[in-house]
């Protein structure tokens, strides 16, 4: 799937992990787009997240999550969140762009189901492995 020819499907793919209602085939999925090793960077974790931090006078911690185990962890959380209840969906909300051989951009939107309305959305900015596998994965909320 590092074929840039396959960046749509690609792109398709990692969208339709965070929808996934079934567990057993997220996992199937996040098994398949991501390397074993792979991690997703919250470049701009949340406010209060930020607010703490400075309180403790600590640099702003990266909010990651690697490997297959979390990142499972991680997409159903999103999911539990923000799609089981069927007011939302996450959308590309726009074609997705190669920026360098093996690394894409998507920007994404998370919409109502109710009024086709976005609410929010961001931009990840993926890179894959040799094997066309999800090795890093920054994303940037509302980056829009």
């Amino acid at each position: 799937m590092s074929n840039p020819l396959d960046v749509k499907q690609w792109a398709d793919r990692y969208v339709a992990q965070w929808n996934e209602p079934d567990p057993q085939r997220r996992s199937a999925l996040i098994g398949e787009l991501w390397a074993a090793d792979g991690i997703q960077v919250l470049v701009d974790p949340p406010q209060q997240i930020r607010d703490a931090a400075i309180e403790l006078a600590f640099p702003l911690p990266p909010l990651e999550a690697r490997g297959h185990d979390a990142l499972n962890a991680r997409v159903t959380r999103a999911y539990e969140m923000f799609v089981a209840s069927g007011e939302h969906v996450f959308e590309a909300a726009e074609e997705a762009f190669l920026l360098l051989p093996n690394v894409l951009g998507i920007r994404w939107s998370m919409v109502s189901t109710s009024t086709g309305e976005t609410v929010g959305g961001g931009l990840d900015i993926l890179a894959l492995d040799g094997d066309g596998r999800l090795r890093t994965d920054h994303q940037f909320i509302g980056g829009m």
